[in-house]
């Protein structure tokens, strides 16, 4: 597979590959988007946990929100779509800061950041690409991480996604979770997210939200859900069976050669030299023995 492969599965705005699910009309009003003060936005580069978070949310008793599909997905008729959802509304979105509507900065919108090892988000993408008909086909592993590492892929480089969005991190409406702490410390990322947004939660309750988000359980309702088209929550597929593959912490050992992980460790070091989310993923890897 090449960038240039199967042309009409991908196009190009303002330079970042984009799947052909989110036209170029749609992408190019997005500053049009009549944001809400009480909005929620649910960003993350693709493959990083958004549906996880999603679920959870949803999954809150009395949190009187209502989940959208992606902001980007599909044509400009979207921005009518979302007129008419009733409020609190929650948006999924892949979108960098810099494309992120700018009405929902201006309002200050409250966001949820989800981040994500790259090494995982990189494999787990690299299986999206090949089992979504939407996107087009790696030849290889070893193809696909090259394109990855060029940031080649759809929603561009994970580091310069990554990057604008950890300028904002200190903002007092934006939250960024990692996908380990989730995994690892549920119940302590669980209590982060309501009290960001607002929403009491009893320690029963708490315990049901983690039965119901648990990954087998998520796998087995989007076998149910997979023909309700308005439970769409990635831009890239409308399929929920491609979503949820293994939900597992350090799987790229799997994948990558020693070469592979010096050349992207090396990358690393040096695009989040500065960056205090490139310092806990760090943290969170070592942690993990990997």
């Amino acid at each position: 597979m090449s960038s240039q492969s199967q042309p009409s599965l991908l196009h190009r705005y303002k330079g970042i590959l984009f799947s052909a699910m989110s036209s170029e009309e749609l992408l190019g009003s997005l500053d049009s988007f009549d944001a809400r003060d009480d909005d929620i936005f649910l960003v993350s580069y693709p493959k990083s946990g958004t549906h996880w978070v999603a679920e959870v949310i949803e999954n809150i008793p009395n949190a009187g929100i209502t989940l959208t599909n992606p902001i980007e997905w599909g044509d400009v008729s979207k921005l009518e779509e979302l007129k008419a959802v009733p409020s609190r509304r929650v948006i999924p979105t892949h979108l960098s800061y810099e494309m992120t509507p700018v009405t929902v900065k201006q309002k200050k919108c409250k966001i949820v950041y989800i981040v994500r090892d790259p090494k995982d988000t990189a494999v787990s993408l690299f299986h999206y690409y090949r089992d979504n008909p939407n996107l087009p086909s790696p030849d290889t592993w070893a193809a696909f991480l090259e394109l990855f590492l060029k940031g080649d892929v759809v929603y561009g480089s994970w580091f310069d996604h990554v990057l604008s969005w950890d300028e904002h991190k200190n903002d007092k409406n934006v939250l960024f979770l990692f996908y380990e702490e989730m995994k690892k410390d549920f119940v302590k990322s669980l209590k982060k997210i309501t009290a960001f947004l607002g929403i009491n939660v009893n320690d029963s309750e708490m315990s049901k939200i983690a039965r119901n988000t648990s990954f087998s359980e998520m796998k087995t309702n989007a076998v149910k859900e997979n023909c309700d088209p308005n439970h769409t929550i990635c831009a890239l597929t409308s399929d929920r069976n491609l979503v949820f593959r293994k939900g597992v912490v350090g799987d790229w050992v799997n994948y990558f050669t020693p070469k592979q992980k010096s050349v992207f460790d090396e990358l690393f070091t040096e695009k989040m030299r500065h960056s205090d989310v490139g310092r806990c993923l760090k943290e969170y890897a070592d942690a993990d023995g990997k």
